[in-house]
């Protein structure tokens, strides 16, 4: 059994969902030699969230960031405010998408179905580079 451990941060991006499956298999040639296992993927940040959706048809994450920002409005009267309007809709967004995703590897690729790919979750409307922990546990070729 072979565990790998690495912690990236992923470029600076604008409020929205963001594919970022390249980013992060780009930063992990270790996956190619994995015959069977599990790579999780943790954001270390409680204002962004981590989720698997379409990875084609780039409305869907326009939906996506429109239909959220309706469900979680910022002119809501919060008491967190001290880091401004999109702040504590930022950690309600997070919360309810989640912190992790876990996806099978098989044969030193991500298993992922033909339309799915990871997303960088990002709920603030300017933030830095968002650090992930990315953890594989699997048996070699």
């Amino acid at each position: 059994m072979t565990w790998i451990q690495k912690e990236i941060t992923l470029k600076a991006r604008p409020r929205g969902f963001h594919l970022v499956t390249r980013e992060v298999t780009d930063q992990l040639p270790e996956l190619r030699e994995i015959s069977v296992g599990l790579l999780h993927v943790f954001i270390q940040h409680t204002s962004a969230s981590l989720g698997i959706n379409e990875n084609a048809d780039p409305d869907v994450r326009v939906d996506l960031e429109m239909g959220f920002s309706k469900i979680v409005p910022e002119d809501f009267p919060y008491v967190h405010t001290m880091e401004g309007p999109d702040d504590m809709p930022a950690h309600i967004k997070a919360a309810m998408i989640g912190s992790s995703v876990t996806i099978p590897i098989t044969d030193g690729h991500l298993n992922l179905g033909i339309w799915q790919g990871i997303y960088l979750c990002e709920h603030r409307n300017h933030a830095s580079g968002r650090r992930l922990v990315l953890t594989i546990q699997g048996q070699g070729h």
